[in-house]
């Protein structure tokens, strides 16, 4: 296990002192039971808690060596795993308020575990968690249908909902993978989740129909090229065609196409995705330019109105501060997972070579179906 882990710098950006300071301000906000929530109470409104941002969350403590409030964070998600291996949608001050549960929530979790076992090498933590994984896999896979896309929740009455997202289910082609590799790691291979992720990449780069009209927000822009299964010269023309429509030069990404701000975490995600892409000088001036959003204290401002001028929605949310350190992390290139959002266990990030990406939507369905519950 490596004993000691270096924080991420971007010269003349951020040195590792800022991006330490950034991550205890997700520390700061961390609830005693190890939970991460969106912001804490302001003004007597407390921030609700999710799987995939709070896994996010635990995934800049680690890379920028904050150890003790990554594991607390883990221990947490792994003590409220319902049986079914999802989690509700949303808890607030520990009660939860969405008991419905996300495919992409509990998918995240796989990305973690591989990133932790990327940044320190311990055998003990990932074996501790597999079970906990592959349960969330589990349920996650029940949600993908016929045709590879996942639906995107599962309702507490057990019926599953009526339609996928895009940037869930791109999100979702990520997670399995590191499902696969972790696997994999184990001993313990799972080629069915390779096919099942293989047919949902072919989805999301070639099905547009089998996704709800998202299109309004920027992350059904890049993620479908952030996780993964757009790459290459795809992805140059995802990006090019939508740049005027999400980017604000000086300013950042919008959040949503038709609304006059933009938002910290959105311009990381792009951040990261354009280095994946590997367009990195665009990549880090951007993330030169998000830096108008950093508080002094190291939190990040959510997003600014530049109509109005002023912070939107007027919080400093510990999953945007997650995304700056992750961003920070990949531009830099120099910890062991920094490359998480380019290659799985030392292959690209994309579509498998081991299947066509074309032909996989039909070919994988009746080797993919036995490992899903039907909808």
């Amino acid at each position: 296990m490596r004993s000691e882990i270096t924080p991420p710098s971007v010269p003349g950006v951020v040195g590792p002192d800022d991006i330490v300071a950034t991550a205890r301000s997700i520390a700061a906000q961390q609830e005693e039971s190890g939970a991460i929530p969106w912001f804490s109470p302001t003004g007597g409104v407390p921030g609700h808690v999710d799987a995939w941002n709070h896994v996010e969350a635990a995934m800049a403590l680690t890379t920028a060596g904050l150890r003790e409030p990554a594991r607390r964070a883990y221990a947490w998600l792994r003590s409220v795993q319902r049986a079914d291996g999802s989690w509700p949608a949303k808890w607030v001050l520990g009660e939860v308020t969405e008991p419905g549960g996300e495919s992409n929530h509990a998918a995240y979790l796989a990305v973690g575990v591989w990133h932790e076992l990327l940044m320190t090498g311990d055998e003990a933590f990932v074996r501790m968690m597999w079970p906990t994984v592959r349960r969330a896999v589990d349920f996650v896979l029940g949600l993908q249908t016929d045709r590879g896309e996942i639906i995107w929740m599962r309702h507490p009455d057990g019926r599953a909902d009526d339609h996928a997202l895009l940037t869930g289910c791109s999100s979702i082609y990520q997670s399995l993978r590191c499902a696969v590799a972790l696997a994999e790691h184990l001993g313990e291979p799972e080629p069915d989740w390779e096919l099942a992720a293989d047919q949902l990449g072919h989805v999301v780069a070639a099905h547009p129909e089998a996704f709800a009209d998202k299109s309004r927000w920027s992350m059904d822009w890049y993620y479908p090229v952030l996780s993964g299964p757009v790459r290459g010269d795809a992805a140059a023309r995802r990006l090019a065609e939508d740049w005027d429509t999400f980017v604000v030069p000086g300013l950042g990404c919008r959040c949503v196409a038709d609304q006059p701000w933009v938002t910290a975490a959105e311009s990381c995600e792009l951040v990261l995705t354009l280095d994946a892409a590997g367009d990195r000088d665009r990549a880090l001036e951007l993330f030169r330019t998000i830096q108008h959003l950093r508080h002094e204290d190291g939190s990040y401002w959510t997003g600014w109105q530049f109509e109005n001028r002023r912070h939107f929605p007027g919080d400093r949310s510990t999953y945007t501060a997650a995304a700056v350190v992750l961003a920070a992390d990949a531009l830099e290139g120099a910890s062991p997972g920094s490359r998480l959002f380019k290659e799985i266990a030392g292959r690209p990030l994309g579509p498998s070579a081991a299947a066509d990406p074309i032909a996989c939507g039909c070919a994988l369905v009746s080797v993919a179906n036995p490992v899903r519950t039907r909808l």
